[in-house]
C-alpha cells in the first residue's frame, strides 16, 4: 500500500518535469532560430526559387554579420564558380583554407573545393598544387579524380595512367578502358617524334589493359604500313572484323591503300563488294564508291550505286549515282564532239548531239548539286553520353570527355 502511494505521487512529478523539459528544448530551438540572420533566410528562399545572384547577395550579408559561419561560406564560394565568379571563389576557399581555427576536415574540403576553382579559372598548376594536398583522408578519391581530369586536360597522359591505377581501388571501378585510350596517345605522340619502337611498346601495353581495344590494332596497321610492310598492316587491320566489324569503316580507306601498294586493286574492290551487302554498307559507300571510279571508271561506278539502290536504297547511294552519271557525261560530251565527219551534214548532226550531250550534263549536275547539299550534314556520330554531334570519330567526346562513347556508325540513316 506504501509503494502505491509514492507512485501515485512520483506520476505528477514525472510528467511536470517532462513538460519543463519540453518548454526548455522549445526556447532554446526559437533563441537558436532568431540568431540567425534573416539574411540566411532570405538566401534560402531565392535558392529555392533558383536566383543564384540574389542568394549571393544574401549569404554574402550572412557572411558580413558572422564570419565564423563555415558551411555559408562554402555554399558562397560554390555559387561564384557556379557562376563563373572563379576570382571570388578562390578568395572565399582560401581564407577558409588559412583560418587557424578551422577543424582538418573543414580544411580539406577548403582545398578540395580551392582545387577545383583553380581547374575552372584555368590555374592548372595550382589546381594540382591543391589536390596533391589530399592524396589520403575522405578526400583523397574526389582529389585523384579531379586530377585525373586536370592531366587528361594538359595531356599528361603519364600522370594519367597513374592517376587513373590509383583511383581504380579507391571507386572500385575498372580504368582499363581509359588507360588504354592513354596508352594510344602516348603511343601518338611517340609517332609524331617518328619513334615507331616507342609506339609500338604503348600499343601493346594498351592490348594488355583492354584487349577490347580497337584503336591498338588500327595504329599498329599505320606503324606497319609507315615502315613498308603493307601485309602486316593489312593483317592487323582486316583482323578487325574478328574483333569488333563495326569498326570497319574506319580502315577502309587504308585497307585499300594497303592493297593498292600490293598492286591489288581487285582484291580491295572485291572486299568493298562484299561489305556493301552488310549492315556496314551505309558508312563504306564513299570508299567502294571511289574505289570502283578509280580502277573501272565513272560508268562502272554509276553501275554500282545502281545495284546499291535495288539492294539497300537510300539517298546516300542515290547521290553517289548521279556522281556518277555526272561524271560519265562530262566524260562522254568531248568523245561526241570530236567524232566529226567532212560533210555539212554531219558537222550540224555532231554539234545537235553535242548540245544534247551538254544539256544532258547540265540537268545531272544540277540533280548531283541538290543531293550533296541535301546529304551535306545529315549524318552525325553521336556520343552516348551526352549527345554531342560530330562529322568526325573521336575517340574521346569534345562534349563531355568520355573515352569511348562514339559508336563508329553515324546515327542518322540516309534514306
Amino acid at each position: 500500500m506504501i509503494f502505491e502511494t509514492w507512485w501515485l505521487l512520483a506520476l505528477p512529478l514525472i510528467f511536470g518535469l517532462g513538460w519543463m523539459a519540453a518548454r526548455f528544448d522549445a526556447r532554446q530551438l526559437m533563441s537558436e532560430q532568431g540568431a540567425l540572420p534573416r539574411s540566411y533566410f532570405k538566401g534560402l528562399n531565392f535558392l529555392l526559387n533558383e536566383q543564384p545572384d540574389q542568394a549571393i547577395d544574401a549569404f554574402i550579408e550572412v557572411v558580413r554579420l558572422d564570419p565564423e559561419t563555415t558551411e555559408l561560406h562554402f555554399a558562397l564560394g560554390a555559387l561564384f564558380r557556379r557562376r563563373g565568379e572563379t576570382e571570388r571563389a578562390i578568395r572565399v576557399h582560401q581564407n577558409l583554407a588559412s583560418r587557424q581555427d578551422l577543424p582538418d576536415a573543414e580544411r580539406e574540403h577548403a582545398l578540395f573545393e580551392l582545387g577545383q576553382d583553380f581547374l575552372r579559372a584555368g590555374l592548372l598548376d595550382r589546381a594540382e598544387e591543391s589536390l596533391r594536398r589530399l592524396m589520403s583522408g575522405p578526400y583523397a578519391a574526389p582529389a585523384k579524380h579531379v586530377l585525373l581530369e586536370l592531366y587528361e586536360v594538359e595531356k599528361e597522359w603519364k600522370k594519367a595512367i597513374d592517376a587513373a591505377r590509383e583511383l581504380q581501388p579507391l571507386e572500385h571501378k575498372d580504368y582499363s578502358v581509359q588507360i588504354a585510350q592513354f596508352c594510344c596517345e602516348l603511343a601518338q605522340d611517340a609517332l609524331q617524334r617518328k619513334q615507331p619502337e616507342e609506339a609500338v611498346g604503348w600499343l601493346q601495353q594498351a592490348i594488355k589493359e583492354n584487349p577490347a581495344n580497337v584503336r591498338a590494332p588500327m595504329l599498329l596497321g599505320d606503324v606497319a604500313m609507315a615502315a613498308g610492310d603493307a601485309q602486316g598492316a593489312l593483317g592487323r587491320w582486316l583482323g578487325i572484323e574478328q574483333q569488333d566489324a563495326s569498326f570497319l569503316p574506319l580502315v577502309a580507306d587504308r585497307v585499300v591503300k594497303a592493297y593498292r601498294q600490293l598492286g591489288d586493286n581487285g582484291q580491295a574492290l572485291a572486299w568493298l563488294r562484299g561489305l556493301l551487302k552488310t549492315s556496314l554498307a551505309a558508312e563504306l559507300l564513299d570508299s567502294a564508291y571511289r574505289a570502283e571510279l578509280e580502277l573501272h571508271g565513272a560508268h562502272a561506278a554509276a553501275a554500282l550505286m545502281r545495284e546499291q539502290l535495288r539492294r539497300q536504297p537510300s539517298l546516300q547511294a542515290l547521290t553517289k549515282y548521279f556522281e556518277a552519271q555526272a561524271a560519265e557525261a562530262a566524260e562522254a560530251a568531248p568523245a561526241a564532239a570530236g567524232e566529226t565527219g567532212d560533210s555539212g551534214a554531219a558537222v550540224a548532226q555532231a554539234q545537235q548531239a553535242a548540245g544534247q550531250d551538254t544539256g544532258q550534263v547540265q540537268e545531272v549536275s544540277a540533280i548531283r548539286d541538290l543531293l550533296q547539299h541535301r546529304t551535306r550534314n545529315l549524318a552525325r556520330y553521336t556520343c552516348r553520353e551526352c549527345g554531342f554531334r560530330a562529322r568526325l570519330f573521336y575517340w574521346q567526346c569534345p562534349g563531355c570527355n568520355r573515352w569511348e562513347t562514339y559508336a563508329p556508325r553515324r546515327t542518322e540513316a540516309l534514306g
